[in-house]
């Protein structure tokens, strides 16, 4: 992952993301971007503007040096309170990152860093027209016929459905376990019983060392 147009200690700790915490790369490549853009900003802030991409001079010195008032500062630049709210985690982070896991600062200035407000979003739904839509357009594919109608009719999360095991559909009930290993009984429309069954038709001529009631093409439980 090392870059001569990035900084050693900023890639030094992507690393440590990918191999310790398991990042996936566009968290990676979003840590970076935000990471880099904060210290071009601070150094043209200080009339040390960064050119040809070099950031040879951001060392540990440099980073040191940064107040809190620089990612106030930088903070202000952006327009939207999400890109804001996900630049200043992505700061935090790195700061965190030098004090408790590299040990490389004494002083964590972020930790009075207060992240911004997002606004509370209304969940959006599909009305019946939509509904009806999605349903004739899946199908041709009676897994995904079936997951869109057990999604509709059951308002299960994604990883609930996703996780779903054969044994647990038991003629019109459907066990599932959510949110703190919480199990509850879910009684099938008519219209999800029917959809079940199509797809149990398949289900039970394919790959059956997996308990899992819906399968990838590769044979192995759907991802979210």
């Amino acid at each position: 992952m090392q870059s001569n147009k990035t900084c050693p200690l900023v890639e030094q700790y992507l690393n440590y993301l990918v191999v310790i915490k398991g990042r996936s790369w566009n968290t990676i490549k979003e840590y970076r971007t935000d990471l880099l853009m904060f210290f071009r900003y601070v150094c043209y802030s200080r009339g040390t503007p960064i050119v040809d991409n070099n950031f040879g001079i951001i060392d540990l010195e440099f980073i040191k040096s940064i107040l809190l008032e620089d990612i106030y500062s930088f903070k202000v630049q952006m327009s939207s309170a999400d890109t804001r709210a996900r630049k200043i985690v992505s700061i935090r982070q790195f700061w965190k990152y030098l004090k408790t896991k590299a040990h490389l600062i004494d002083n964590n200035i972020t930790e009075e860093l207060e992240t911004p407000n997002l606004p509370k979003r209304m969940p959006q739904y599909l009305n019946l027209e939509e509904s009806v839509r999605l349903l004739i357009q899946c199908q041709k594919s009676p897994r995904d016929h079936c997951i869109m109608t057990i999604f509709l009719n059951c308002a299960l999360r994604l990883s609930e459905l996703a996780s779903l095991n054969i044994d647990q559909v038991n003629n019109y009930i459907l066990t599932v376990t959510g949110k703190g290993n919480k199990e509850c009984k879910i009684f099938l429309t008519p219209a999800a019983k029917k959809s079940i069954n199509s797809w149990m038709q398949i289900r039970n001529t394919l790959n059956m060392e997996t308990k899992a009631l819906f399968i990838s093409r590769n044979g192995g439980r759907i991802t979210t």
